[in-house]
C-alpha cells in the first residue's frame, strides 16, 4: 500500500487550496462575491468579480502531480455541473455582464506549491 501524505486530509487540503487560491485572487485585484455557493446539491467553489466580468472559479487541490496535474480533474461532466449553478447564481442576483470560468490548479506538499491559474477554462458553448 502506497503512503500518503498525512499532513493533511484529503478535505483539508481542498479548504487550504480554496484559501490559498482565494488570497492568491485578491492579490491580484479580484473582488470575492461568493464561497462555496450551493445549489441542488452542486457548489462552486469561488466567485469573484474582475472588473467587470464575474470569475466562477474550480480549484482543484493535490498532494502530487503523479496521477496528472489538478486541472485535467474539471472534466465535461465537472465543467456542465459548474455552469448549471453558475447559470442559477446569476439569475438569483440578475448579473448583467459577462461571465468567465477560470480553474485554479495547486500541487501542495512539504516540498513546494505550485499554482496554476487558468483564465477562460472553459464555457458554456454554444
Amino acid at each position: 500500500m502506497k503512503e500518503r501524505n498525512a499532513s493533511m486530509s484529503h478535505d483539508l487540503l481542498g479548504k487550504w487550496g480554496e484559501a490559498y487560491a482565494l488570497n492568491y485572487l485578491l492579490e491580484l485585484g479580484y473582488a470575492l462575491q461568493a464561497r462555496n455557493y450551493k445549489f441542488n446539491r452542486m457548489e462552486i467553489d469561488l466567485v469573484l468579480i474582475d472588473h467587470q466580468t464575474m470569475v466562477v472559479v474550480e480549484v482543484k487541490t493535490r498532494h502530487s502531480a503523479e496521477l496528472g496535474e489538478p486541472w485535467r480533474s474539471v472534466n465535461l461532466a465537472k465543467q456542465k455541473q459548474i455552469i448549471r449553478v453558475a447559470n442559477y447564481y446569476t439569475k438569483t442576483i440578475q448579473w448583467p455582464n459577462e461571465v468567465r470560468f477560470d480553474v485554479v490548479s495547486i500541487v501542495h506538499n512539504s516540498n513546494h506549491t505550485d499554482l496554476t491559474h487558468i483564465k477562460d477554462a472553459f464555457s458554456p458553448g454554444p
